[in-house]
């Protein structure tokens, strides 16, 4: 039987709930985000907290009166987030906790459904050696206050199951039980893991880099275009055979793979370090420097050396990827080799798919024409990068070129097909031809 103190709650909490869908309905309602990334020795935490929310929960204990109340409140925060988050091991035994982190974040430019958030890093550990992919997380931050107010939990990382940050795992909500007036506390579970799905992981994702990755496509296309010519003094000449070109393309991509690779190692493990837009500065200089190479030969007879150089370059970007892993040596070791590995697999996919057509083609007229258009739009995009990432702003023709590379398959048909045409009706180009390109 409900008592009358009983019933005024419901009554009241259901009222709560009511006039909160109405104003989920007039305007949508801030969620809180828990990101959980699972590591070997402890787990990281991130909170994302609306403002909106987060002022009603804690106006009663910190002014929130001024515009930037939150940047002046940072240590009452702090002891606020603490007062409402507590892990414990399945054995009921409590983990310690630090904030290594709490930044303001303004919402996305432009985005007019977003709120600025309070984004806050944690670490959580447990005090004697225990499994950390299963822990109790006693938590109530906001949910203490603003009853209406939900927590989603998402795995974001978990390399023994495959789980990395671009591709989150949702594992379920924290919020009021509104019958009995609580917040449960929530069991965190992480799948059943191993080293090999890890390692599988890790070589799907060099998979995904290259093929996803613009600026390295770019990059190996234009260096691979005079690939099957000779090199003379001041221009390319004509197609030098099938085992030339075969032998020229192979130590090309090989001297590449190597290059990348030792940056890729000394990389991940932290033993070399430049700053990301340095980086990605120089693989957009790489792909101008490769263009001008391909409609003239700057180094006739050293592109090994070039392709290498520059496989440096796009190995330290490669590594960054890795490096926001935050692995421990074991998975670290492993994560390097399958990565790299998944970059090769790609990477020679897209030689076998584009390196015949290139062979056929420049065996006819045609391919000279080609080969400069293709090496003008590449510089075309190197410029446009290299303008993005020395200003940290994007420009319309870099995002238009974006949209094209999306066109990947349907570019590589035109080529093929612009190969068998120009073999079956084009003959092949003079030797005596005295272009400069």
């Amino acid at each position: 039987m409900m008592t009358k103190k009983q019933f005024v709650k419901y009554i009241v909490t259901a009222l709560l709930l009511f006039t909160g869908s109405l104003r989920s309905y007039s305007h949508p309602m801030p969620n809180s985000l828990v990101l959980i990334d699972m590591h070997s020795n402890g787990v990281g935490l991130e909170l994302q907290l609306p403002l909106v929310e987060l002022k009603l929960a804690v106006g009663g204990q910190i002014d929130t009166n001024t515009d930037d109340w939150a940047e002046k409140s940072k240590t009452e925060l702090k002891a606020y987030i603490l007062k409402h988050l507590h892990p414990s091991g399945l054995n009921n035994e409590d983990w310690n906790v630090a904030i290594t982190d709490l930044q303001v974040t303004p919402p996305a430019q432009g985005d007019q459904n977003q709120y600025q958030e309070l984004t806050v890093h944690l670490w959580l550990q447990p005090a004697s050696e225990s499994d950390v992919r299963s822990f109790i997380l006693d938590y109530d931050v906001i949910i203490n206050q603003v009853v209406t107010h939900t927590a989603l939990v998402s795995i974001r990382q978990d390399w023994e199951a495959g789980i990395y940050q671009d591709q989150p795992v949702q594992t379920g909500t924290i919020a009021m039980d509104v019958v009995n007036n609580i917040v449960p506390p929530f069991k965190v579970e992480a799948q059943k893991g191993s080293w090999f799905e890890g390692f599988k992981s890790m070589l799907v994702l060099g998979m995904r880099h290259i093929q996803e990755g613009t600026d390295h496509l770019l990059f190996l296309l234009v260096l691979l275009l005079p690939a099957p010519l000779l090199p003379g003094r001041r221009r390319w000449l004509n197609f030098g055979g099938v085992k030339y070109s075969l032998q020229s393309l192979l130590k090309v991509v090989t001297a590449f793979t190597i290059g990348h690779s030792i940056t890729l190692l000394i990389g991940a493990l932290e033993l070399v370090k430049l700053p990301s837009q340095l980086i990605e500065t120089l693989i957009a200089f790489s792909i101008l420097v490769s263009a001008i190479h391909a409609i003239r030969p700057i180094f006739p007879k050293q592109g090994i050396f070039i392709a290498f150089g520059f496989g440096l370059i796009h190995g330290l970007a490669f590594a960054n990827t890795l490096t926001g892993l935050k692995l421990s040596p074991g998975q670290m070791a492993l994560s390097i080799l399958g990565f790299n590995m998944g970059i090769e697999i790609m990477q020679l996919f897209i030689v076998l798919l584009i390196v015949p057509w290139l062979i056929l083609m420049s065996r006819t007229s045609i391919y000279r024409e080609f080969r400069v258009f293709g090496a003008v739009l590449g510089g075309i995009a190197a410029l446009s990068w290299m303008i993005d990432r020395m200003t940290e702003q994007t420009n319309p023709l870099s995002a238009y070129i974006e949209k094209i590379i999306l066109y990947d398959h349907w570019i590589i048909l035109f080529i093929a097909a612009l190969a068998i045409i120009s073999t079956i009706f084009l003959g092949k180009p003079k030797v005596t031809e005295t272009r400069i390109y």
